[in-house]
């Protein structure tokens, strides 16, 4: 995957492997940056919980760089799931 800053120009990118999936349940890869400054492996968890009202999702990053700020990948998650939620969320016209 790869993220373009539009403003900068500047781009980094990533990729992983699948450790785990169970459909509507867990998902766990691994990230790893291509960039020299961000060394090492990142394993992600998301595990999804039916609730009454939609879906629960929790979200656990280990190993994240020490270069990127956790208030930085909270805000990552939080665009990253507006975005989705925008996408796959029907538009009810009254």
């Amino acid at each position: 995957m790869s993220f373009r800053n539009f403003t900068t120009g500047h781009s980094h990118a990533f990729g992983g492997t699948y450790l785990e999936l169970v459909p509507g349940k867990r998902l766990v890869y691994t990230d790893r940056f291509d960039d020299p400054n961000m060394p090492g492996e990142m394993t992600v968890t998301v595990d999804l919980k039916q609730v009454s009202v939609g879906t629960e999702i929790a979200i656990e990053q280990q190993g994240v760089p020490d270069m990127i700020p956790a208030e930085a990948c909270y805000l990552g998650w939080q665009d990253s799931l507006h975005k989705l939620a925008k996408l796959v969320q029907p538009e009810i016209k009254q």
